[in-house]
């Protein structure tokens, strides 16, 4: 499994769209992943990620807090918030947004669960988008969300490689004006798929200079020793088997990889081990002895001091807190690292 496709599955995605939006000239909208919206569509999470896909028309976007992020956004482009922060949506964006939530509070309550339809503007040129989240068990450090845009685009039909995609956009727009049995589903699934060609696109349309975990995913000889020390965690990997495996010198692979993600392979596998060890005591009902051992940990008295280090609190007392609804934060995070 490469790197990519194994952090996509540890975080858990869960998709949904919420609004099927018509908005006419002039209009401006402030966006943001609402607690009752999201708990509306989407289980409790730790991470939303904010998209919009432009079916007809175009518009603008920036972040809430960042006037020179602004994007334009043209039919059969996706836009993605990665970290679910407030964003602008607008025909034209010098005017002050209205906040979309109570635009969407009646309907939320009369038909739950189901696409909203919006119209709003002011009569002009319109514009289509559907929106949609998609819940994250995150866990504050994940490499892939951590790594990409705070907003950015990418375009989903002018591709020859993506004929499906068109036809899948068209689907999904279909779905979200006409709501049928199993459309929730259906939109739940769509929206997941997008996100992964989101993410797919966006490295490969990174400039060559690019650095981070990305960048290293697309590298050839970093992202292969990614991609083995993703697909066997556990396995007591050394720098030389992981050159060797890559086809170049330990010295050359220790010096690409530190050089494009910031950190040594051996520290990037032990911060992944505790990844999928938080994630198996989240959702599994294993042993923490049974968590540290599948990881990769000889001793559960290391993993405990180890995933101390990161959550700041052993194992069992972090699994307790997260099932009452705490959230402890990681090392990096703690140091202002993160």
């Amino acid at each position: 499994m490469d790197a990519v496709s194994d952090v996509l599955r540890v975080v858990r995605l869960s998709g949904a769209v919420y609004l099927n939006g018509e908005f006419t000239a002039p209009w401006c909208v402030l966006g943001e992943a609402d607690a009752a919206l999201c708990e509306a569509f989407l289980p409790r999470t730790e991470r939303v990620v904010s998209f919009h896909l432009v079916t007809e028309g175009s518009c603008w976007a920036r972040l809430a807090d960042d006037p020179m992020s602004a994007i334009h956004l043209t039919a059969g482009e996706l836009l993605v918030v990665p970290q679910g922060e407030s964003h602008i949506m607008a025909s034209v964006l010098d005017m002050s947004p209205v906040q979309v939530g109570p635009l969407l509070a009646a309907q939320l309550e009369t038909a739950p669960r189901q696409v909203i339809r919006l119209s709003y503007g002011g009569g002009g040129t319109g514009t289509r988008l559907v929106c949609g989240f998609l819940a994250c068990n995150d866990l504050l450090s994940n490499p892939l969300i951590s790594a990409l845009p705070r907003i950015f685009k990418v375009d989903l039909r002018n591709d020859p490689r993506s004929a499906w995609l068109d036809a899948s956009l068209q689907f999904a727009a279909a779905e979200a004006a006409d709501w049928r049995a199993g459309s929730e589903l259906v939109l739940a699934r769509l929206s997941e798929l997008l996100f992964v060609e989101a993410v797919r696109r966006c490295i490969d349309g990174l400039p060559a200079d690019k650095k981070g975990w990305l960048a290293g995913v697309r590298d050839r000889f970093v992202g292969r020793a990614l991609s083995m020390m993703h697909a066997q965690p556990a396995h007591d990997w050394t720098v030389d088997e992981l050159a060797r495996s890559a086809g170049l010198s330990r010295s050359a692979l220790a010096q690409r990889f530190t050089d494009l993600l910031g950190q040594p392979p051996m520290q990037y596998l032990a911060h992944w081990r505790l990844q999928i060890a938080a994630q198996e005591l989240l959702t599994g009902g294993k042993s923490v002895a049974a968590v540290a051992e599948h990881v990769g940990y000889e001793s559960e008295a290391a993993f405990n001091r180890a995933f101390k280090r990161e959550f700041g609190q052993p194992p069992a007392g972090w699994r307790r807190c997260r099932g009452k609804g705490a959230a402890p934060v990681p090392a990096a995070e703690r140091s202002g690292l993160a």
